[in-house]
């Protein structure tokens, strides 16, 4: 999947937290919403940050988070649901996204379970977003039907 592809496919799912999502559509998204969230901080500080003196002589800055804070709001909902959907390709449940809450440790398991290759086949959540029909080749792999009988001899 392409970073247009990604952004386009979690637009589309906004609220949709069923289903599998690979690695590629989450990360791309995450990329898109990290880079975003900077430039738009940048462009806030430039268009809406002021500068005042303490009384200590330093110089502080202060930004009004306008543009950044509905890009946020606006990625946040595509944002989880991309997330769940990713851990349901590991076939994990969803709500493992709590996890989060847990200091350092929940989001260094979080970050482990994304980057995890997702399950070949069907899951509990539903069918391989990759393809195929389970094995490594993609198809339903060998059985002793489809071996062709050989004369030996």
């Amino acid at each position: 999947m392409t970073f247009a592809e990604s952004i386009k496919t979690c637009f589309s799912k906004y609220v949709t937290f069923s289903g599998r999502a690979v690695r590629s559509e989450f990360w791309w998204f995450a990329l898109f919403v990290f880079a975003g969230q900077i430039v738009l901080s940048m462009v806030d500080s430039f268009l809406f940050g002021t500068t005042t003196t303490t009384e200590f002589g330093f110089e502080a800055s202060t930004d009004t988070p306008i543009l950044s804070g509905i890009f946020s709001l606006a990625t946040l909902l595509p944002m989880i649901s991309v997330a769940v959907r990713r851990l349901h390709d590991t076939d994990r449940t969803g709500w493992w996204y709590w996890i989060a809450l847990v200091p350092i440790v929940g989001i260094i398991l979080l970050i482990v379970w994304w980057a995890s290759e997702g399950t070949r086949g069907g899951n509990r959540y539903g069918s391989d977003p990759k393809g195929g029909g389970g094995g490594y080749g993609g198809g339903e792999g060998l059985t002793a039907s489809s071996i062709p009988n050989v004369a030996r001899d």
